[in-house]
């Protein structure tokens, strides 16, 4: 199975706006720590519009991926290959380019919304503080603007929720917050690092749709890192699978679900618990089914 989505899927076109932005486009990415080689020639591609999928058992690479795509990676490791952000070139940029484009262009969702909000700061503080410093809004500007977004994740009470603090919240508004402030400055591309993993099931079918409704509505690409291929049938259009630092498998979602070819995904697939089924458009319609803009979502 290559890159391309043999499904008979037809990609979802980009908005117009975005006809030019060719989104994220990984070759060949290699990265060591100490000599011992995490990533070995990624390829990846993440279109604006669409969620591409990234999975694997943990240690596989999937999240060091994500974060160095950020340039986050530890300061030791050696990167080599390309990432390439529209006409950015991300490996080797330096450390103002990688500030400018963090939080504005780039943005990450981290699994654990505790660790990525202040306790000790209020929700709007943590919400427009970026926000001023990115677009150089005033106060009441990027209050507004923190106002609408927590009305898009669909935070209740939201001018009550800018003056609560982390701790007042439940663990599935603390992700819909990570969520608000990883959009507040309009980013292009959003990396969401196993966003759901420490919810609930029934607050993490919410995530999920919100995520894929943004997706669709706002237009910016979204790389999905997760273990779960019960998550990324439900989510994902693509999905590129982990294992020992190299994508082993990358398709159409209907392919790589339904028509695995490593054994490695075959593996995934049968060790998901049986009551977590496919997504019903998989279960229930051929790859014809599941193209075009009706897909059961």
């Amino acid at each position: 199975m290559t890159q391309a989505d043999h499904s008979g899927r037809s990609p979802k076109a980009p908005r117009a706006a975005d006809a030019t932005d060719t989104g994220l486009v990984i070759e060949g990415l290699t990265l060591s720590i100490g000599g011992k080689r995490i990533l070995d020639g990624v390829d990846l591609i993440a279109p604006p519009g669409q969620v591409t999928g990234l999975a694997g058992e943990s240690g596989s690479g999937k999240t060091m991926t994500g974060m160095t795509v950020c340039g986050l990676q530890p300061r030791t490791a050696r990167v080599v290959g390309s990432i390439r952000f529209g006409s950015t070139q991300l490996v080797g940029a330096s450390a103002h380019t990688l500030n400018g484009l963090r939080g504005r262009q780039i943005a990450m969702i981290f699994q654990d919304p505790t660790a990525s909000l202040h306790p000790m700061l209020s929700i709007q503080a943590q919400l427009t503080d970026h926000m001023r410093y990115h677009l150089k809004l005033s106060r009441a500007q990027a209050r507004d603007r923190a106002l609408e977004l927590l009305e898009q994740v669909k935070v209740p009470d939201p001018a009550g929720a800018l003056k609560r603090y982390p701790l007042q919240f439940s663990g599935g508004q603390l992700q819909r917050i990570a969520i608000a402030s990883a959009l507040a400055c309009r980013p292009r591309l959003l990396i969401a690092d196993e966003p759901t993993t420490a919810l609930d099931v029934t607050v993490q079918a919410g995530i999920l749709h919100l995520l894929r409704s943004l997706c669709d509505d706002l237009g910016f690409g979204i790389v999905l890192v997760t273990h779960d291929l019960g998550v990324m049938s439900a989510l994902a259009d693509t999905i590129a699978v982990m294992r020992d630092g190299k994508v082993i498998e990358h398709g159409s979602r209907y392919d790589v679900i339904r028509n695995p070819q490593h054994q490695y995904t075959r593996a995934l697939i049968e060790s998901l618990p049986d009551h977590q089924p496919i997504a019903p458009d998989l279960e229930e319609t051929g790859p014809q089914a599941s193209g075009g803009e009706s897909d059961g979502r």
